[in-house]
Parts: structure tokens; C-alpha cells; sequence
């Protein structure tokens, strides 16, 4: 192939792209603010990453601060809480996975069923309205439930002769108290991805289901759980990359010393080490770690996945 051919199809090329694009233009302005928003906000700072390799000195600068190596990564994993922050961070997490996952997969299924039109939209605007709650308001709530002194809870116990329960203060209790502000505030929310999977179901495959005889719980087995695998699998593989992301807001919040040794996991020893002590180095690589731990999780949770006969997210 000649250099001129070589022009001409890369010029048609070219063309092709801008008169695909022009041709979407209304979607390419759709995308646009969320792209810009990634570009901005979550691929512009990624090069301070590279502080996680240095000294990090805010007068001397960026340029200015001395570059370490990994000892600030030797410093995290020798530290003597970073298998009790591992311990915690997963431990949060799997309960989570285990318990909260499936939930609003339940919950959306059990919309799905509801044939009263406005007994549906009236319950999922009930249980939406949770996620908008900050997490200082929900950590108020607890403390309002579930308090030794002054806790709804506990003065019914009291009231039919029981003795007070320290939930706040017990150390067994605070991980399912952590999972059950979770499914409270965000099952509603979680099921929208599903009951949108839910409507692209061909209403037809149903229509063939009640005339060969199935009942209700063979059409959603059969039917509609088969249809929203894809958006479940999608949904598990981004879940697992975020296992080591507790919330920071909600941990901080709802923590207390009798407590620190099953609540602190990175997010707080971020914040401790990067914001309070003025280690931003030591933050930064707590970031750059839970991350890397992310990626892992997601590529292998994919490969999994594909080796097991479904489409994984790339």
C-alpha cells in the first residue's frame, strides 16, 4: 500500500468519525458534563499519587519535597495497626456483601410483583428517601435508638423489666451496626439499576409462561432473574472493587474508644495520619494502596466471571 492510499483511508477515516459524531451530537452533549467531571475530578489528581514516593513538605512543595522511595509504603504495611485496619476493612465489607447485596435484589423483585400502581410508587419513594439522609443525621438517629441512657431501645427493655444493652460501646455489635445502617439507608436506593433491568424483560416471555402453567415464583426464577443477571454480575464485580472502601463519615461518626479496635480500618487511619498529624505522604499512601487492592479485586473478579460463562464489564 502506497502512502497515498495510506492518506486517503486515514482521511475517510477521519470523516467518518466527525459525521458519526455529528450525527450524535445531542448524546456526545449528554455524556460531556459527566467526562468532564472524570477528567476533572478523579483523572486530573491522580499525579498526586507520586506523593506516596516522597516527603511531602506543603512549604517546600511538591517539586521541593525530598523523594523516599517505598518507605513510606514500608512504614504502612510494618505499622501495628495495618493488619487490624485489613482485618476490620474486610471483615466490614464481606458482612456487607453477604447480607446487603442481595436485599435490594429481593426488595426490587417484590416491587416488581406489586400490581397496584401507586402503592408501588408511594413505597419506593419511602424507601428511596433514607439516601438522602447525611450521615450525621443517621448517626444522630443511632445514637437516638439505640443509646444505654436515653435510647427508644432500651427503655422498652427496661420498660418489660430487661437491663439496659450497651450497642454503642460493644465491640461485637458495632460491625452489624455498621451493615444495618447500610441496608437501612441504601436498599431502597439500590434497587433502581434493578427494576430498570427489570422493564427491558420482554413482557411476552411472561405471556408464554402463564400459558404453559407457571406460577409466579417459577416466572421470576425462570424469567426475570435470568434477565437481570447481567446487570447483578456488573453490580458484584464493582462492589469487590470497592472491598476496601468502608466510608469514612459513617466509621468516624459512629467509632469511640471502647470500640477502636474493630472500627479502624484505612479511611480513618488516612485521615488520622494525612489530616490530623500532618503526615500527608502516609494518607496519600493509604489511597494509593486501597486502589491498587481495587484494581486487583476487579480484573480477577472479571476474569472469574468470564471463565464461568457470563460477560464480565470489559
Amino acid at each position: 500500500m502506497n502512502q497515498g492510499t495510506v492518506r486517503g483511508t486515514v482521511a475517510r477515516n477521519d470523516n467518518s468519525l466527525l459525521k458519526q459524531i455529528f450525527k450524535y451530537k445531542y448524546l456526545y452533549l449528554l455524556v460531556m458534563p459527566g467526562m468532564i467531571y472524570l477528567l476533572i475530578f478523579r483523572y486530573g489528581p491522580m499525579w498526586g499519587l507520586l506523593i506516596s514516593f516522597q516527603e511531602f513538605n506543603a512549604y517546600a512543595g511538591f517539586w521541593g519535597s525530598k523523594w523516599v522511595g517505598f518507605k513510606n509504603f514500608n512504614e504502612l504495611f510494618y505499622s501495628r495497626d495495618f493488619y487490624l485496619m485489613l482485618r476490620n476493612t474486610l471483615g466490614i465489607n464481606f458482612l456487607s456483601l453477604v447480607t446487603f447485596f442481595p436485599l435490594p435484589i429481593v426488595l426490587a423483585l417484590m416491587l416488581n410483583e406489586t400490581q397496584h400502581s401507586a402503592f408501588k410508587r408511594i413505597t419506593q419513594s419511602i424507601v428511596y428517601l433514607p439516601h438522602f439522609l447525611s450521615w450525621v443525621v443517621i448517626a444522630s438517629l443511632t445514637l437516638f435508638i439505640f443509646s444505654a441512657d436515653f435510647g427508644v431501645v432500651n427503655k422498652v427493655i427496661v420498660a418489660f423489666g430487661g437491663r439496659p444493652i450497651s450497642f454503642l460501646t460493644n465491640p461485637s455489635l458495632f460491625w452489624p451496626m455498621i451493615v444495618g445502617q447500610n441496608i437501612w439507608r441504601d436498599t431502597g436506593w439500590g434497587t433502581i439499576l434493578f427494576l430498570a433491568a427489570m422493564s427491558n424483560i420482554d413482557v411476552q416471555l411472561y405471556e408464554a409462561a402463564v400459558i404453559d402453567g407457571a406460577s409466579r415464583g417459577q416466572q421470576i426464577w425462570n424469567i426475570t432473574m435470568p434477565g437481570i443477571r447481567a446487570t447483578i454480575v456488573t453490580l458484584l464485580i464493582l462492589r469487590l472493587g470497592n472491598i476496601f472502601n468502608t466510608g469514612f463519615e459513617q466509621i468516624i461518626l459512629m467509632q469511640n474508644g471502647l470500640v477502636r479496635n474493630v472500627a479502624i480500618v484505612y479511611d480513618t487511619y488516612a485521615y488520622l495520619q494525612g489530616i490530623l498529624a500532618g503526615r500527608t505522604s502516609i494518607g496519600v499512601t493509604v489511597g494509593f494502596f486501597k486502589g491498587i487492592v481495587g484494581l486487583l479485586f476487579v480484573v480477577g473478579a472479571n476474569e472469574v466471571t468470564k471463565k464461568l460463562g457470563h460477560d464480565g464489564i470489559y
